[in-house]
């Protein structure tokens, strides 16, 4: 076959713009490896030569996840251990840690392609964003290269082995049992790139662009640029252009003897537009390289212009604004698509956590995707971009301490060299609660890695998540880092500040709250690590873990601590695998941490993050519904997120009384809570009041009838004709008069007609066993979410949901060509 060529100037942000040639000039072509490939599970050594018969293989689209499809099983990556972090004595069978999902063993991709701009004399790259896992790569029967972490992002030089015409690439993968402590994926499950240059060119992530002067009237802008091949009589040409593509600065420049192979430039911005979260405004920096007056190569990097500072005593700020991160933590799987990576389905979340009031993104435990990064640039997301879950020390059997001698550094400079373009990127973090906290060679290790960020880039400072609060304290573990960052000690903030020099604290990871999206336990009490027959947890957002805390007691010590410098709460939305409290008892698969069920759906803990965060829109939010057949004269506890100061709750129109958030406690803070309301059917109002004491809004919930019909709501119109763009439909199952069934959990069938398919659904129910891509799932909480996928050609596609005794539902979502 021959592959879709990309003639447009692609920018990955994080992968440092691949720097595509344009069409004319053929100078950089990049060819994206998507289509056509084929793959099997299993042991397939001989499936690296050019003539094998792969024709039983089945063909799959990359990024490809092998194991999502399931089945889900307690038996898949079972592990007999004691989880240290989590204050285990004893080890015990976990279920589903890792999720449930068959990705052991190993696998084989292969793929036959033409590369057309290929011709002897000129240079193939092969950049691969992530593989899962221990990829080897062989070129037309000949071993090209090879990558041990499953992480990380690498380039292997395909020239010697590449030829014109055909040639059959072929990727061996291995997924070991107990190598990790999530659902990791399995497969190419991040893009892989061709990318044909002339023999002299700017190499995978050849530039590096910092900013090392801005003020309101202009920003130095120094670009450094590698350059591979022959270096004779070379010359450089820069131009700047900001986000209208108007040229604001240039620079050209001949490589001199004493350059060795890498171009120096400075060039100044008049009147920088800076970067920020709320003004995520970006430039371009686009790179000719000459041999005389021979154009040997184009690139692009694309940039922004933003101070950081980390103050003692005084916080961080961004361009000269003291502010705190409101920020999340997030594993790499995107629910029911696996870790297969997605745009559109990453700029969903973001768009549901912006809303939020997320300003800050933590890639929790490892290296993201260069799609991640492109989004965070481009909508206003600061991100922690973190390496490593293991360092020497294991927390699983198969973990990376066993790659941590030969690869660290690797993988560390792949990481930075990757990112460090992206105004985004604000802070490096090395690790999350690695052991080694407690070893005598801890600090050793930690100054190592660190000094290496530090060279490959002084301009970020260097974190890592700390959970051994007295080891890491009493060792200096913690007085070497550029930030200490501890997870889950808010109560002893002022203590650490106390005996560390560095004169802040960060929250790297906070809460760890539990809930399960539309369930209520009574009685509404703070629960540490509860446990139910059927195994959920209470959505009053009072339940937590044994190490954790719920989210107003984080609230308040980065409320009233001055040189606590912001939070990552864990997590922002569930992820695949780590079922805590639920680790020992099947089939719970996701976990419940999330601020967002699996399915994309707010739980109630969103909108007490958004009153508390989101301080440019309203927030008034009632907890919980209010259909409790059985319940009648019983104490049903009613909460309300909000972020007025005060509200009035009625029941059946007779008021209940007017709360006031106080500091008497941490929950009646940023909670208004009606501890002794009691359920009547009927419907419940709350008006809140704003400062001046006046009605400023009023939201009701009313009990719901039998479940009648089902609606549905898209949270996009028109998707982009490419294969690839995604549409996300809730659907809800309703009374006769609209109301939310919360009980209803009928199963629900999903058909598309059109310009589109069917991909996923779900229902955020972390132990329903059914598979995500099959047409059929059952609701849970009365709502589940199906995910449909645009093809390549322009048109309608046409949703139908149905279930039994439920008047069915339609939508039409259009797509449009590029």
């Amino acid at each position: 076959m021959t592959l879709s060529r990309h003639i447009r100037k692609l920018i990955f942000t994080g992968l440092i713009a691949l720097g595509i040639g344009l069409a004319h000039a053929q100078t950089r072509t990049e060819y994206l490896l998507d289509k056509n490939w084929k793959f099997s599970k299993g042991n397939h050594p001989e499936a690296v030569y050019t003539d094998y018969n792969d024709k039983s293989w089945q063909t799959v689209t990359v990024p490809h996840d092998w194991a999502i499809t399931g089945p889900f099983d307690g038996n898949n990556d079972s592990q007999k251990v004691q989880i240290v972090q989590n204050g285990e004595k004893e080890a015990t069978l976990k279920t589903g840690r890792t999720g449930g999902l068959p990705f052991i063993g190993k696998g084989w991709y292969r793929n036959t392609f033409e590369a057309p701009t290929f011709k002897k004399g000129r240079k193939a790259t092969l950049l691969i964003d992530g593989a899962m896992s221990d990829p080897v790569v062989y070129l037309n029967g000949k071993e090209v290269g090879h990558w041990a972490y499953g992480y990380n992002s690498f380039s292997i030089d395909l020239t010697d082995q590449m030829k014109e015409g055909k040639n059959t690439l072929a990727i061996g993968l291995e997924n070991k049992p107990e190598a990790s402590r999530w659902y990791p994926g399995a497969g190419l499950y991040r893009n892989i790139h061709l990318i044909i240059t002339e023999d002299t060119s700017i190499p995978v992530w050849g530039t590096y662009i910092t900013t090392p002067v801005i003020n309101k009237n202009f920003a130095k802008v120094n670009v450094k640029t590698k350059v591979a091949g022959n270096l004779e009589n070379l010359r450089l040409q820069t131009s700047v252009k900001n986000a209208r593509g108007e040229t604001v600065a240039t620079a050209t420049k001949n490589l001199e003897e004493t350059d060795g192979n890498e171009f120096e430039q400075e060039l100044v911005v008049r009147n920088p537009a800076l970067w920020s979260p709320e003004t995520p405004e970006l430039y371009t920096a686009e790179s000719k390289l000459y041999s005389g007056n021979e154009l040997k190569d184009e690139y692009t990097t694309r940039f922004g212009i933003r101070t950081i500072k980390f103050e003692p005593e005084k916080g961080f700020s961004l361009n000269g604004e003291y502010r705190k991160f409101k920020g999340v933590c997030n594993h790499h799987d995107l629910g029911p698509l696996g870790a297969a990576v997605n745009e559109a389905a990453l700029r969903r979340q973001l768009v549901l956590l912006k809303d939020m009031g997320v300003d800050a993104i933590r890639t929790s435990h490892n290296m993201p995707a260069p799609e991640l990064v492109k989004l965070c640039d481009e909508m206003g997301f600061m991100m922690m971009v973190e390496s490593f879950d293991e360092w020497k020390a294991p927390k699983v059997t198969n973990g990376y301490s066993h790659l941590f001698d030969d690869w660290a550094e690797k993988d560390l400079i792949n990481m930075i060299h990757a990112n460090r373009n992206s105004p985004s990127v604000v802070m490096w973090s090395i690790g999350n609660e690695v052991p080694d906290q407690g070893t005598k060679e801890g600090g050793k290790i930690l100054k190592f890695l660190q000094d290496i960020c530090h060279r490959e880039d002084p301009t970020r400072p260097v974190t890592a998540g700390m959970d051994r609060l007295q080891n890491a304290l009493d060792n200096n573990f913690a007085a070497v880092l550029d930030i200490p960052g501890f997870n889950y000690k808010p109560k002893h903030y002022e203590m650490a500040y106390g005996r560390l020099p560095q004169g802040m604290i960060l929250g790297s990871e906070t809460a760890s709250t539990v809930s399960s999206r539309g369930v209520y336990k009574f009685p509404a009490e703070p629960q540490k690590h509860k446990m139910y027959d059927d195994n959920q947890s209470s959505s009053y957002d009072l339940e937590y873990c044994n190490w954790s805390q719920i989210p107003d007691d984080e609230f308040v010590k980065q409320d009233d601590l001055p040189y606590v410098i912001g939070e990552f709460v864990w997590t922002g939305f569930d992820y695949l695998g780590e079922p805590t409290p639920y680790d020992e008892k099947w089939p719970s698969h996701s976990s419940y941490f999330g601020i967002i069920d699996l399915a994309g759906i707010p739980k109630d803990r969103y909108y007490l993050y958004r009153s508390h965060w989101n301080t440019s829109k309203p927030t008034l939010h009632i907890v919980p519904h209010w259909t409790f057949p059985g319940r009648e004269g019983k104490v049903t506890p009613v909460f309300v997120y909000t972020n007025y100061p005060s509200a009035e709750l009625f029941i059946n129109g007779k008021s209940q009384g007017r709360q006031e958030k106080n500091k008497s406690s941490n929950t009646e803070r940023y909670r208004l809570m009606w501890k002794d309301a009691v359920y009547q059917p009927g419907e419940i109002k709350v008006v809140a009041y704003d400062a001046d004491g006046k009605a400023a809004a009023e939201e009701t919930v009313r009990t719901a009838g039998k479940p009648h019909h089902i609606i549905l709501e898209t949270d996009r119109q028109t998707l982009v004709a490419d294969g690839k763009d995604l549409a996300y439909i809730t659907a809800g199952i309703v009374d006769a008069n609209g109301n939310l069934c919360p009980d209803a959990d009928q199963d629900l069938s999903f058909s598309v007609s059109g310009n589109g398919i069917y991909k996923v659904a779900a229902n955020g129910d972390a132990t329903n066993l059914q598979m995500f891509h099959l047409p059929v799932m059952r609701a849970f909480k009365g709502k589940l979410v199906v995910t449909v996928q645009s093809t390549e050609k322009p048109g309608n596609m046409t949703l139908k949901v149905s279930g039994k005794g439920l008047k069915p539902a339609k939508i039409e979502i259009g797509t449009a060509a590029k």
